[in-house]
């Protein structure tokens, strides 16, 4: 592990069990489950190109890391979470295969260039903006509200930068399904699996793994229900094995 400067509010915390260190702090961004989920769940090649938005720390450039060999890009628009993203690279001496930067997802491609990554994964903001004054650190309310994108302007972003024939990968809450599969239609990205989260067996899902395939054929696969928690309230089997190493994807 390299040495990198730290904010007063910042920590260097271990991420699940592979050697690996992650910077995060409370007052600006911590990564959560859903983070990990799609981190497991995105097809990867072993080799290429891939790119992930709204990546905040750069939590899942990381752990894809762990799956491929891919070259990995990483656009966060906060200057100040885009920096942490930067330092997580150096911290796992990854930078020759993470590039972090800090860009608007809406005009990357303008960089980047269309057609250029085999794939794309985003976790990004899933509420609406809130009427009214919000008493809220500004670098959280930006990771949860649709302050600097919308969900059209995602997946929009992702069907430019996808080859043909390459895979988009998203996690978002389950009641925006529809309008999911129904913008990644229009953007040219055809849903191709897509897994349901639920915290507890018989409880209706709270969270949605999704992935299109770039000027793909119909057909959708839906796939076994992840379920978070078991009747002792632990995580249930499936994601033990992804925390503690038993396995690589969901």
């Amino acid at each position: 592990m390299k040495e990198v400067h730290l904010l007063s509010t910042e920590r260097i915390d271990d991420l699940l069990t592979h050697d690996l260190k992650i910077i995060q702090s409370d007052q600006v961004f911590s990564f959560s489950l859903d983070a990990i989920l799609l981190a497991r769940f995105c097809s990867v090649a072993p080799k290429g190109r891939m790119i992930d938005l709204c990546t905040g720390n750069g939590v899942i450039p990381l752990l894809l890391t762990t799956r491929t060999r891919a070259k990995i890009w990483g656009v966060e628009i906060q200057e100040r979470v885009a920096d942490m993203a930067i330092r997580n690279v150096v911290l796992n001496g990854l930078e020759e295969q993470l590039h972090m930067m800090q860009g608007d997802l809406r005009t990357v491609v303008q960089t980047l260039g269309h057609g250029q990554f085999d794939s794309v994964t985003v976790n990004p903001p899933y509420l609406p903006v809130p009427n009214g004054e919000q008493n809220i650190n500004e670098h959280i309310a930006a990771a949860r509200h649709e302050i600097y994108c919308t969900l059209e302007d995602v997946i929009a972003a992702s069907s430019k930068l996808v080859k043909a024939g390459g895979k988009v990968a998203m996690v978002h809450r389950a009641t925006r399904l529809i309008d999911i599969c129904c913008l990644m239609r229009q953007y040219r990205l055809e849903p191709k699996r897509i897994r349901y989260v639920h915290a507890r067996a018989g409880e209706e899902a709270m969270m949605v793994l999704i992935e299109g395939m770039k000027d793909g054929k119909p057909e959708v696969r839906t796939l076994s229900p992840l379920i978070v928690y078991d009747k002792n309230q632990e995580y249930c089997k499936e994601l033990q094995e992804i925390y503690y190493g038993g396995r690589s994807s969901l």
